[in-house]
């Protein structure tokens, strides 16, 4: 038992730091010690000459004078040489120990202070001091105490070990874990597991043995082994050995003597832990088993178990998430497959609908010919008529044609981009004013606002153009009469907004998400019957993001407006200029065409 502390017991604290003076001097004095502090190695000889104290706690790294240079003056003094030192430094500092032995220090605490073990220590050591003092004088009953007292610190040093063992095993299985966590190669895995266990316990053997799909089977998939002979490959059954491996299916570690064949044929005994690899779902259970072997007179200890298992619960986990990004993998493969099957089909189904095409488109030029060369009196009107409606539908059926093909070529052609720089005030009227002819006979009004000091845009023209018309035709078919369409630029130092937008038609909300689908068509709103391929949108925002892009649609209080942005890094760097009505040229559709238009 501890010596209770009395209020003669006066402990001397040397330390230059603050806070863990602070720290010593409340723990001692709360349980009962009288406490007094010197901040360097000079004052504490000078106070213990005055004081005498019972005890000194010395910290070795001090300004000066050291700690070990303080103890060495303060031994010299026969009045104050058996006064023990315990010696204070950080887990982090590195010194010479012996030295502190040396010149008369008779223990170590390390930085941070753990409370339980200070106040152990110096009741250790004052006591220990008092059965000193006692044998001086031959008391024969302080001889038992001071045994007892060993034992003590023995058993203290050995929980100290532990505590340690157990922290540094804590900190392997976060290093291993570290390790294979970004991991998706299962045999880097497996590797990097097995090396580094047999590597921190100092075994000559370690295994991973994984379960077929039936877990009928166990193969060591993977030996980490000094030694002769080597097993990876090596395939058993389960029902061969049902005790094992039930349990170990159920999640049970065991630590059993497993005979070993040697090269001689001869068979050596060996102490065999075996930790499940379990995954903590029902579809996946055990995926196999993590196998540490030892010579058979030693054993695993219950730290070196709480290891292995924490390794092979880490490792589950890495070889669950290898084998999902692999199965993932597999489907990503089966999927460009799949789409490369799909475009060659459209590829070819594109230039095999081509072909009839253009014959028929040249059949039936051949017969509009034919027609403007007969008399009047013979023309027939229903046959113009017909000869009209196979003519729209060719060509209806020439655009879908060419609209698949477009699709189906789009990635190649985002290798053969040109960007050039492109002033919009002046392209922009060009590519419009076809359409402002024809939205004449539809009543419509078609509106072109540029704002006049926009940047020069970097962009494909041929792409950018096709975009603007595919936008532009979709909004001639769809506008109602009397309805406005109008095309605007706006712009700022960070962004170009192209837009194309027609009154008098609201998009449903539940069908603007399917607005760019493939051969998605709006349903009931195209006033002119023009009908479509329905690949128009689904090309402008593939065309759009091929020139790094975005597209957005807005579609509320009978208004339907497409927006493309462009980049900042698309745009000439130019002065900032700003957005008001005052500052753009509105081009508008006339009452004779062209009359108005700046173009």
């Amino acid at each position: 038992m501890y010596r209770e502390p009395l209020e003669s017991d006066v402990i001397l604290i040397v330390d230059d730091t603050p806070s863990d003076l602070q720290v010593l001097w409340t723990t001692l004095e709360k349980v009962g010690f009288s406490v007094v502090i010197a901040q360097n190695g000079e004052k504490a000889l000078q106070i213990a000459e005055c004081i005498h104290p019972h005890l000194i706690l010395m910290d070795v790294f001090m300004p000066v004078m050291n700690g070990f240079e303080t103890c060495y003056h303060l031994k010299a003094k026969p009045s104050l040489r058996e006064i023990p030192v315990i010696f204070l430094t950080s887990l982090s500092e590195r010194i010479n120990k012996a030295e502190g032995f040396q010149v008369g220090g008779v223990d170590y605490l390390n930085k941070p202070i753990d409370e339980h073990e200070l106040l152990t220590r110096v009741r250790t050591h004052l006591t220990l001091q008092q059965m000193h003092q006692n044998l001086a004088i031959g008391n024969r009953s302080l001889q038992r105490e001071i045994k007892s007292r060993l034992q003590v610190e023995h058993q203290l040093e050995q929980r100290t070990y532990e505590l340690e063992q157990a922290l540094n095993f804590k900190a392997v299985v976060e290093e291993i874990t570290e390790k294979i966590r970004d991991s998706l190669d299962e045999e880097e895995i497996l590797q990097t597991v097995t090396a580094e266990l047999a590597k921190v316990l100092g075994i000559n053997r370690c295994q991973i043995e994984l379960y077929n799909p039936t877990q009928s089977q166990a193969t060591i998939a993977y030996e980490y082994s000094d030694a002769l002979p080597k097993y990876e490959g090596m395939t058993r059954r389960v029902d061969e050995f049902p005790e094992l491996y039930q349990q170990l299916q159920q999640n049970i570690s065991l630590q059993f003597v497993e005979e070993i064949s040697l090269s001689n044929a001869q068979q050596s005994p060996q102490t065999c832990l075996a930790c499940p690899i379990f995954e903590n779902q029902k579809v996946i259970g055990t995926i196999g088993n993590l196998r540490l072997l030892k010579p058979c007179h030693e054993i695993f200890e219950d730290l070196e178990v709480d290891l292995a298992q924490k390794v092979a619960s880490q490792c589950a986990i890495t070889l669950r998430q290898a084998r999902l990004y692999k199965a993932a993998q597999k489907q990503v493969q089966e999927l460009e497959k799949l789409n490369r099957i799909k475009d060659e089909f459209l590829k070819t189904i594109s230039h095999e609908l081509r072909t009839p095409m253009s014959s028929i488109k040249l059949a039936t030029q051949t017969l509009e010919k034919f027609l403007e060369g007969e008399s009047v009196a013979q023309k027939s009107s229903t046959f113009s008529k017909v000869l009209d409606i196979f003519r729209q539908a060719c060509k209806r059926h020439n655009q879908l044609v060419d609209d698949l093909i477009s699709l189906c070529y789009l990635e190649a052609k985002a290798e053969t981009l040109v960007f050039e720089w492109v002033d919009l005030n002046s392209w922009l009227p060009e590519i419009v004013q076809p359409f402002i002819e024809r939205v004449e006979p539809q009543n419509q009004q078609l509106n072109v606002e540029i704002c006049p000091q926009l940047p020069l845009l970097k962009s494909d023209v041929s792409m950018l153009e096709r975009i603007v018309r595919e936008l532009l035709d979709n909004a001639c078919k769809y506008t109602p009469s009397g309805e406005q369409i109008t095309v605007s630029v706006q712009g700022t130092d960070e962004t170009i907004v192209l837009s194309v937008s027609n009154s008098g038609i609201e998009i449903p909300p539940e069908e603007q998400p399917r607005v760019f689908d493939q051969f998605y068509r709006i349903p009931h709103h195209d006033p002119w019957q023009h009908g479509g391929t329905g690949l128009g949108l689904t090309l402008v925002q593939k065309l759009v993001e091929l020139l790094d892009a975005s597209i957005e649609l807005e579609s509320f209080t009978n208004h339907t407006t497409f927006l493309i942005k462009f980049p900042q890094e698309r745009l000439e760097n130019s002065p900032s200029f700003y957005l008001n009505n005052s500052n753009f040229t509105r081009h508008r559709k006339p009452s004779h065409p062209c009359a108005e238009c700046k173009c």
